[in-house]
Parts: structure tokens; sequence; C-alpha cells
């Protein structure tokens, strides 16, 4: 799952380091126009729902709390 999510990212923003990057909100380096992509291209690969109350920064800072994210969607 780590690596779909990773080709994700990378399709979206192939100028970021999602690898290394653990404050991709905080930083600035994801923008609201981004997480509407992501969240479009997780819905379609991972066949899931995300609810806009999971739609917090903190869901997105990292690939990790992304794939916990994902994880807690296909429950």
């Amino acid at each position: 799952m780590r690596e779909q999510i990773l080709e994700i990212l990378k399709g979206i923003r192939s100028d970021i380091d999602f690898e290394n990057s653990t404050k991709l909100i905080d930083d600035g380096m994801l923008e609201s126009l981004d997480i509407v992509s992501i969240v479009g291209e997780f819905n379609d690969e991972f066949d899931i729902e995300i609810s806009v109350e999971d739609l917090l920064p903190e869901n997105f800072n990292s690939v990790d709390a992304m794939v916990e994210l994902i994880t807690r969607a296909q429950e």
C-alpha cells in the first residue's frame, strides 16, 4: 500500500520528497488543491471514501499518516 501511495503522491507533486517529509501540510508543501487531488486518487485506487471529517492536516502530513488514514477507511 505504501508504494501505491508514493506513486500517487509523486504523480500529483513530483517536486516533493514524500519519503523523508513528515510535515507536508505544516511546512506548506501540500496545498488544499493537492489534498483534493490526493483524496480523489486514494478513493479510486483503494476503493474507499475519505470523509470530510478526515480532511485534517495530521492525516496528510506524512506518508505514514496517509497509510493510517487509508487503513481506517478500509475497515
